[in-house]
C-alpha cells in the first residue's frame, strides 16, 4: 500500500514541476514582451500617426482620382453597346483605381515611417 502512495505522491510531484515549468514558460514570454514594449521607441502618437496618415492620404488620394476619372471620361463618352461599354470602363477605372491606391498606399506608409524615424533622430541629438 504504501507502494501506491509513493507512486501517487510521485505522479502529483511531476504533475505540480509540469505546471510550475509551464507557468515559467509563460512568465518568460510576459516578460519578453515586457521588454520588447519598453524596447519599441515608438509613442502611442508615433504609432496613431503612422496608421491614420497613409489611411487619410489613401482617402484624399482615392477621391482625388475618382473626381478626375470623372472628368476624364465625361467628355469620352461615345455611342455605342452602352452596357459593354460601361462595364469595360467600369474594369478600367478598377484596375487603374487599385494600382494607384497601392502606389500612394506604399509611399505614405514610407513617408510616415521616414517622418517618425527623423523625429527620433533629431530627440537623440538633443538628448
Amino acid at each position: 500500500m504504501s507502494d501506491e502512495y509513493e507512486a501517487y505522491g510521485h505522479a502529483e510531484a511531476s504533475s505540480a514541476d509540469r505546471t510550475v515549468a509551464r507557468f515559467h514558460a509563460i512568465d518568460e514570454k510576459v516578460n519578453a514582451m515586457r521588454e520588447q514594449r519598453l524596447s519599441d521607441p515608438d509613442s502611442l502618437g508615433d504609432k496613431l500617426f503612422k496608421l491614420v496618415m497613409p489611411a487619410l492620404t489613401g482617402l484624399v488620394a482615392g477621391q482625388l482620382f475618382q473626381m478626375a476619372w470623372d472628368k476624364g471620361t465625361s467628355r469620352t463618352r461615345r455611342h455605342g453597346d452602352a452596357a459593354q461599354q460601361s462595364f469595360l470602363m467600369g474594369l478600367l477605372f478598377a484596375a487603374c483605381s487599385a494600382a494607384f491606391g497601392a502606389v500612394v498606399s506604399q509611399l505614405s506608409t514610407r513617408g510616415s515611417q521616414a517622418f517618425v524615424d527623423r523625429r527620433h533622430r533629431k530627440a537623440a541629438r538633443r538628448r
